[in-house]
């Protein structure tokens, strides 16, 4: 790596640890030529998927519009930013995980409208009215009849299971 501060091209590494959750490697590293210190992040590279539209067209994957439209579903909802930031890092694990090169837009908004049942129904409704494009107030009416069927995320949970796991037979 080349130094930042002089452009040497040898630089040693002093100190390395995990950081980020144990997803990045914090380095810490000196320049043989000038002696500056500085830190740097190594973290694997996983390639994002394209997202075929519905009209058929092909883009990448932007994180700016993920985070863009979840943004607007929760606006002036009281979801702790933590939360709305594990959810979007749990959308973009998936996608990377997923294993194809492409997946439909339906397949990453399905994904989104799965995370913010987790966070605010509120948000799920302004999300799923949205992306579903309701035309009227019976639609709205059938979703949150969908939704109040459903069991919320947070009793999904804390629900303990009757059954042992099969390591406890």
């Amino acid at each position: 790596m080349h130094c930042p501060f002089c452009s040497h091209e040898e630089t040693k590494v002093i100190d390395s640890r995990l950081a980020g959750e144990g997803l990045q490697v914090r380095r810490r590293r000196e320049c043989q030529s000038c002696g500056e210190r500085y830190t740097t992040f190594e973290s694997a590279e996983l390639v994002m998927p394209h997202v075929v539209k519905r009209d058929g067209r092909r883009e990448p994957f932007d994180e700016m519009k993920l985070r863009a439209g979840i943004a607007r579903a929760l606006e002036k909802r009281p979801v702790e930013s933590d939360s709305v930031e594990q959810s979007i890092g749990r959308i973009i694990h998936s996608l990377q995980t997923f294993g194809e090169r492409e997946v439909t837009g339906r397949f990453v908004g399905d994904l989104v409208m799965e995370e913010l049942h987790g966070l605010d129904e509120v948000a799920y409704v302004r999300f799923a009215s949205v992306y579903r494009s309701f035309q009227d107030i019976t639609e709205f009416q059938e979703e949150i009849q969908r939704l109040r069927s459903r069991p919320s995320a947070l009793a999904e949970r804390e629900q303990m299971s009757l059954l042992p796991d099969e390591g406890e037979k």
